[in-house]
C-alpha cells in the first residue's frame, strides 16, 4: 500500500529542506573555523541555532495545534531565505563576523522549529496510523542523506570553491520547498482549541502536563534529551576533532560525516523491518547498549577508518531510534495535543542537545578533544540504566491497545 502523494509531497519538501539546512550547517562550521580557532567560539554556531528551541519551542507547540501547518511551514521558510541571502551577500563581501553568524543562525533555528513541528504533526493527517513507522523511518532516511551524505560534502566543496555559495544555495531550495508546500491540502489543527481559545500558558501546560504524565512517553524523552548531551557535546566540536585528531581538511571534514551517515540511511529505511523483526521495545533496548560502545570507540581511536566503522551502526541507531520514538508520540498523542507535546519532547531534547554543545567547547578547551566522547558515554550509561526497564515491547504494546480501545 502506498503512502500516498500528499504524503510524498511533504517528504520531497523536507528533502529539500534538510539539503539546504546540511548545507548551511556545514558552511557555518566552516566559516566559523576561518574566522577562530577557539572551541568556545565554534561551539557557539550550534548553541545559536539550538536557542530558539528554549525559548521559544512551547509557544511555537501551541501555534502549531492552533494554525494551519501549511501555512506555518510556508512562513518559516521565507524567514530562513530572509536570513541566509543576507549572510551570502556579508561573506561574499568579506564582511562575515561571528556576531553576524550567529545571529543568522539564530532566526534560522527560530523558524525551523516552527516548520519542524507542522511538518512532524501533518504526517499523522497524511498517513494510516500502521503506516506511520514506514514513513518516519522514511522521513529519517532521506534527513540523513540530504543533512549528512550529500549535502554535506556539497557544502564543502561549495565553501571551498566560494565560501558565500552554500548560503545562497539554502536559500534557492527553500523557495521551492515554498512551492512544493502550496500543492498540499490544508492541514489545520486538528482540535477545537482555536473554537474555545485558552490562554498561552494554560495551553502549553496542558502539552507539558501529558508528557510528564504519560510513563512511557517521558520515558523516551528523558533518554532522548540526555542522549543529546553527549551529541551535543561531540558534535559542537567535531568540525575539530576532524581538522586535529583525525587529520581532515574541509572536504574530508564532509565526506566523513557524509560516509558514517549511509549508516543513518539504512537504519531509517530499514526501520519498518527491523521493528517487524525484534519489536519497538528490544529495537530501542539494543540502540542504547549500541551508543554507549560507540562512544567507547570514538574516545580512543584517532584513526579515519575506525571512526567511520563505530559511526556507521551508531547514525543507524539514531535514526532508528527517532523513527521509533516519532511512531510512538503520533500513536499514543490526541490529536488536539499533538503540536505542543512534540514541542515539549523536542524541547527536552534541544535543551540536551544546547547543554552538551557548551560543555563540549569547555571540555575539549580544558581537557582535550576526546572528553566530549567521555561525556557523551557517562550520559549513556546513565539512561541505559534509567530506560531499560520501561522501554520493553510490553509496555509499549499496551500503551498502543490502550489508544486503541
Amino acid at each position: 500500500m502506498a503512502l500516498g502523494g500528499a504524503f510524498g509531497r511533504l517528504w520531497t519538501a523536507g528533502t529539500i529542506s534538510g539539503l539546504g539546512d546540511g548545507v548551511t550547517q556545514i558552511a557555518g562550521a566552516l566559516l566559523a573555523v576561518s574566522l577562530t580557532r577557539d572551541p568556545i567560539s565554534v561551539s557557539g554556531v550550534m548553541v545559536a541555532q539550538l536557542l530558539p528551541w528554549l525559548l521559544f519551542g512551547l509557544p511555537g507547540g501551541v501555534l502549531v495545534d492552533r494554525l494551519d501547518r501549511r501555512r506555518l511551514m510556508i512562513a518559516a521558510c521565507v524567514v530562513r531565505v530572509a536570513a541566509l541571502a543576507p549572510l551570502g551577500l556579508a561573506v561574499a563581501a568579506d564582511r562575515a563576523s561571528l556576531p553576524l553568524l550567529y545571529g543568522v543562525f539564530f532566526l534560522v533555528g527560530c523558524a525551523g522549529l516552527l516548520f519542524d513541528g507542522a511538518s512532524a504533526t501533518a504526517v499523522p493527517a497524511l498517513v494510516a496510523p500502521e503506516r506511520l513507522e514506514q514513513a518516519n523511518g522514511r522521513l529519517q532516511a532521506t534527513k540523513v542523506v540530504c543533512e549528512q551524505l550529500v549535502s554535506r560534502p556539497l557544502g564543502g566543496g561549495l565553501f571551498v570553491l566560494a565560501a558565500w555559495a552554500p548560503f545562497v544555495v539554502d536559500a534557492g531550495a527553500l523557495l521551492s520547498v515554498i512551492a512544493l508546500v502550496l500543492t498540499l491540502p490544508a492541514l489545520d489543527r486538528t482540535s477545537d482549541t482555536a473554537a474555545r481559545p485558552v490562554g498561552l500558558r494554560t495551553a502549553i501546560a496542558d502539552g507539558a502536563r501529558w508528557l510528564r504524565d504519560h510513563r512511557l512517553l517521558r520515558t523516551v524523552t528523558l533518554t532522548v534529551g540526555l542522549s543529546n548531551v553527549g551529541l551535543g557535546s561531540v558534535f559542537s566540536v567535531m568540525v575539530l576533532v576532524a581538522h586535529e585528531r583525525l587529520g581532515l581538511g574541509a572536504v574530508g571534514y564532509g565526506l566523513l560525516l557524509a560516509t558514517a551517515a549511509v549508516g543513518g540511511v539504512a537504519g531509517g529505511m530499514l526501520t519498518g523491518r527491523i521493528v517487524a523483526a525484534l519489536g519497538p521495545g528490544t529495537t530501542l533496548r539494543l540502540g542504547l547498549l549500541l551508543e554507549m560502545a560507540a562512544y567507547a570507540g570514538l574516545a580512543s581511536t584517532r584513526d579515519v577508518l575506525v571512526a567511520v566503522l563505530i559511526l556507521l551502526p551508531f547514525t543507524a541507531h539514531l535514526a532508528v531510534f527517532s523513527a521509533v520514538g516519532a511512531s510512538l508520540r503520533q500513536t499514543l498523542v490526541p490529536a488536539d495535543l499533538l503540536g505542543r507535546v512534540h514541542a515539549a519532547y523536542r524541547l527536552v531534547g534541544t535543551a540536551g542537545m544546547f547543554l552538551g554543545a557548551v560543555l563540549g567547547g569547555l571540555l575539549a578547551e580544558r581537557f582535550g578533544l576526546a572528553a566530549p566522547f567521555w561525556l557523551g558515554l557517562g550520559c549513556a550509561a546513565v539512561f541505559t540504566t534509567g530506560a531499560w526497564r520501561r522501554l520493553n515491547d510490553r509496555d509499549i504494546r499496551a500503551a498502543r491497545e490502550g489508544v486503541g480501545g
